[in-house]
């Protein structure tokens, strides 16, 4: 496949003193790209790397290209992709295959910088300020690592060359695949300002939505907008979307041993049937839970807000959460505050397919707290030591050696294992500073 490098035509020289180079490595269609690469037949074809329709699961993961320029795309219900692509070949997804490949390239960009920041497992960013020297310009050592990666792995990827890494992000999104795209400061607003303002990194659906609202449609439309009228719309992160829109981020790529402090744990997924009345629902706020507590408790962390999502059957849902008084890793009392905000909040009308539980703005499990004559401490302090004993026995047995009884009532249910079946996602912008 040709690579395509993309160099708008220079007002002023690449290096300026003291300015940033950052690189933003996007492998392409990761899952369908490893699939073909472990199995050379399914090249060139259109192919889905899909969720199990068994475990209800049966969306689209990602797809090939060939099976993209039919309309498949992400997220796409499989029953709806095979109307778009009737040839289309189904290939159940390889987390442990994904996860090698993911170090394989992280393997190559170490051979250019330490400073190497994941951003999930198909994306990295990559500061190469200190490398040019050795290794030449960024568009040399972006070609460099673009073709390396296809020799050695059999994928592509797409690079944006940057000085920041919002911009470097909007690089790797701009062409694909096997692209390489320079956004700078001499032709940034060439570039940047038509694009519609979602294409811009923590512009979700929701904020698109308000921007479109106010007729801002485009990035140099954000751009343009007064910094405060953003604010006022959106709080201190109206400021942020300005400083973005404008081509100005100043945050650091994280050095690749570098761990972002943890600031809340979580599950959610979608249950194995629907869930029908309040008994499904507190069994799998148990499930949740007790994952959710026992990781925290490795962590010798405790939570001080309680949240719960709810998802229906058509997608639609909500999230509510709770502030306590008395900072909990208990996964019962997790599971009774989640289960008390879900039935002042939700009125049975369509099934539940997917619940969630997260324990968020954590502090220490030692931290002192503020006793009372009714806080039944010391019962507080006998689960804790159940906890705990709980803990050591999964530890040493497996996580479903000890399970409450009320999961024993639904084997479909309490057979889950959050714990260590769940996906760890990359932490949001604003969390790693």
């Amino acid at each position: 496949m040709q690579n395509h490098v993309i160099i708008m035509k220079m007002k002023g020289g690449i290096c300026v003193s003291g300015q940033r180079h950052i690189l933003h490595i996007d492998a392409n269609s990761y899952y369908a790209s490893v699939e073909m690469q472990e199995n050379p037949a399914l090249r060139g074809k259109r192919i889905a790397v899909c969720g199990s329709k068994e475990d209800r699961h049966g969306i689209v993961l990602t797809a090939s290209y060939p099976a993209k320029r039919m309309g498949i795309k992400t997220g796409m219900a499989i029953w709806q992709a095979q109307q778009c692509c009737r040839d289309l070949i189904i290939v159940p997804p390889h987390y442990s295959e994904y996860m090698r490949y993911s170090g394989y390239v992280r393997e190559i960009l170490q051979d250019y910088s330490d400073q190497i920041e994941a951003f999930g497992l198909d994306e990295n960013w990559v500061d190469i300020t200190g490398s040019v020297g050795l290794f030449g310009s960024p568009m040399t050592i972006a070609q460099e690592i673009s073709d390396r990666v296809k020799r050695e792995l059999g994928i592509t990827v797409s690079i944006g060359v940057s000085t920041n890494k919002i911009t470097a992000k909007l690089g790797s999104d701009y062409k694909k695949p096997d692209a390489i795209t320079r956004i700078e400061p001499d032709n940034y607003k060439e570039i940047v300002y038509p694009l519609p303002v979602q294409d811009l990194l923590y512009v979700g659906p929701a904020t698109q939505r308000k921007l479109n609202g106010y007729g801002i449609r485009t990035i140099g439309q954000l751009a343009e907008t007064d910094p405060k009228v953003l604010a006022g719309w959106f709080g201190k992160v109206g400021y942020s979307l300005s400083s973005f829109a404008r081509g100005t981020d100043h945050s650091p790529v994280c050095n690749q041993n570098y761990h972002a402090a943890v600031k809340s744990v979580g599950n959610s997924g979608t249950t194995p049937r629907d869930l029908v009345n309040d008994q499904d629902v507190w069994l799998m706020l148990v499930v949740m839970s007790e994952s959710v507590a026992m990781r925290m408790r490795e962590l010798g962390m405790k939570c001080t807000v309680v949240e719960l999502s709810v998802r229906d059957c058509d997608l639609s849902g909500f999230t509510r959460q709770r502030k306590i008084d008395t900072p909990t890793n208990g996964g019962l009392e997790i599971a009774r505050i989640a289960f008390d905000l879900f039935k002042r909040t939700y009125r049975w009308g369509k099934p539940l397919r997917g619940v969630g539980v997260r324990g968020a703005s954590l502090v220490p499990q030692d931290c002192p707290i503020q006793l009372g004559f009714f806080s039944g401490e010391e019962k507080r302090e006998r689960m804790e030591r159940i906890d705990k004993a709980v803990d050591t026995l999964r530890q040493r047995y497996g996580y479903t050696a000890v399970q409450r009884a009320v999961l024993y009532t639904d084997r479909g249910l309490g057979t889950i294992n959050p714990k260590d079946d769940h996906t760890v996602h990359p932490v949001g912008f604003f969390n790693a500073g």
